[in-house]
């Protein structure tokens, strides 16, 4: 499990220092949390070091924690966002509120409401990464067809075959043994009902599969294309590349901080 990395943001030391320690304490040291005194330093932080959560105070010289906040929107860095202040008046809230921020906390900041906050905010963001990282996984196809409930009992029958054997050398006429049909009358089947050949729905499974492992295990892309259905690292990679536009080591790389 990686480590959740916290910045606080606040030019008053003690709070900040009060607010780190509350937060370790309460992860038993599972967060790297990080203090900065001022807004600018955060933003330069955060250009070099992703995030999960930052705790930003309102007021600070020079540069407001709002301003910070807009600052990381045009910049497209969206991480959740807990912000402090010892002012209460109401257009702080519905500014901060604009720029996402999932809670708004007043000075001075008890411990059971800063967790609470940090609880839900980090469970928001595992939430949202989720979103991500099926976004980047799913093949829109595959997902049509299995929505899809108008398939013939035969093609049903083919997809759930290859879905459970698709890492091992099936082939059309093994597929169409399983269905009790001619391998001509099952291709033409694929064809008219999913639009797609039983090489091409094959392709997208493995190649589904695939992407999931380079995003979610430490296997190399030799150990992946064997858990896949493919014989040679260079087969894969020319598959591979062919659907998703970049090879498997640079899909991992161009994936990996961003969850």
């Amino acid at each position: 499990m990686n480590s959740k990395k916290i910045l606080i943001v606040d030019d008053e030391p003690r709070t900040r220092e009060g607010l780190k320690r509350t937060l370790e304490k309460w992860s038993e040291g599972q967060f790297d949390i990080t203090c900065l005194d001022n807004a600018q330093a955060a933003i330069d932080y955060i250009a070099t070091h992703p995030i999960h959560l930052l705790i930003t105070d309102i007021r600070m010289p020079k540069m407001t924690g709002l301003k910070l906040l807009a600052n990381l929107e045009k910049q497209n860095i969206l991480p959740m966002v807990i912000v402090i202040s010892a002012y209460s008046e109401f257009e702080y809230a519905q500014e901060a509120l604009r720029f996402g921020v999932i809670n708004y906390l007043l000075k001075p900041i008890g411990k059971t409401k800063l967790i609470e906050a940090v609880d839900e905010a980090l469970k928001k963001q595992e939430q949202q990464d989720k979103s991500k990282l099926m976004k980047k996984i799913i093949d829109e196809k595959l997902i049509d067809i299995d929505r899809n409930d108008t398939q013939s009992r035969s093609i049903k029958q083919a997809i759930a075959y290859i879905d459970e054997y698709f890492d091992a050398d099936i082939t059309l006429k093994e597929v169409a043994e399983h269905v009790h049909l001619n391998s001509s009358y099952l291709s033409t089947l694929f064809k008219e009902e999913l639009n797609l050949s039983f090489t091409d729905y094959l392709t997208r499974v493995r190649i589904q599969r695939a992407k999931q492992l380079l995003l979610t295990t430490d296997l190399n892309v030799t150990e992946i294309a064997e858990s896949v259905g493919y014989n040679t690292p260079k087969y894969f990679n020319k598959v591979f590349k062919e659907q998703v536009e970049l090879t498997p080591s640079l899909f991992r790389k161009s994936n990996e901080n961003a969850f």
